[in-house]
């Protein structure tokens, strides 16, 4: 058996959580590639503060993470990226956002996630060259940017997220995604310091998937 840590509420649309139902990015391809090793997939859902000390204590075997936003990553075993994870720049329309750096905020107001720091736009909040308007949730970014009534120039988000959003409340067409990302990191398990030969072999059929195509058939779902 693999336990892999999902959270509460999920990451949609990596990990999604209804009830006692899971899918996701994430999970669809852990449960397909455990499933050729001969383990048996469970879901945990524990608190994000929680979860290193869970997979230090072996209560856990995996959770979805980039190595950069673990503290002290040497700690854990990760596997090969799964997925990228990269925030992009949303506009209203059809028109992207062309982003090549900070200074192309300027004088602009964009829609970010409450307690998000953005530390690559730092200089131009705080001088207030460009100004943010934080929302506590992923849709409400877009709703705010589809009904702010031109209140709003742009808006942040993971570019998965944003059309796991998009295509859930039938706002297909009505956004552009920047081709250029503010971030972009790969999204991996991160296992306990013992399952390094697990993660060999999760990577060798990692590596199949992406070849054959079946990982992108798997995100075709979602996005």
């Amino acid at each position: 058996m693999l336990r892999l840590n999902v959270s509460p509420q999920g990451y949609p649309p990596y990990t999604i959580v209804e009830g006692q139902e899971t899918s996701g990015i994430i999970w669809d391809v852990a449960q397909r590639i455990t499933e050729r090793l001969g383990y048996r997939l469970e879901a945990y859902k524990i608190p994000r503060k929680r979860v290193d000390d869970m997979l230090l204590e072996d209560y856990v075997d995996a959770t979805a993470r980039a190595k950069e936003w673990t503290d002290r990553p040497e700690r854990f075993v990760f596997t090969d990226p799964i997925v990228r994870v990269r925030e992009v720049f949303f506009t209203l329309g059809e028109d992207k956002f062309v982003y090549d750096g900070p200074d192309d905020i300027g004088g602009k107001t964009i829609l970010t996630h409450l307690g998000y720091k953005y530390p690559y736009l730092l200089k131009m909040f705080e001088s207030k060259r460009a100004h943010r308007f934080d929302v506590p949730q992923d849709k409400d970014i877009f709703s705010y940017l589809l009904h702010g009534d031109d209140n709003f120039d742009l808006a942040i988000a993971d570019k998965l997220v944003g059309q796991w959003i998009i295509r859930k409340n039938g706002w297909r067409g009505k956004f552009s995604a920047s081709d250029k990302a503010l971030t972009d990191f790969g999204l991996r398990l991160m296992l306990r310091p013992e399952m390094n030969g697990f993660a060999k072999k999760f990577n060798a059929e990692l590596a199949t998937m992406k070849s054959s195509g079946e990982l992108d058939r798997i995100m075709d779902a979602y996005r």
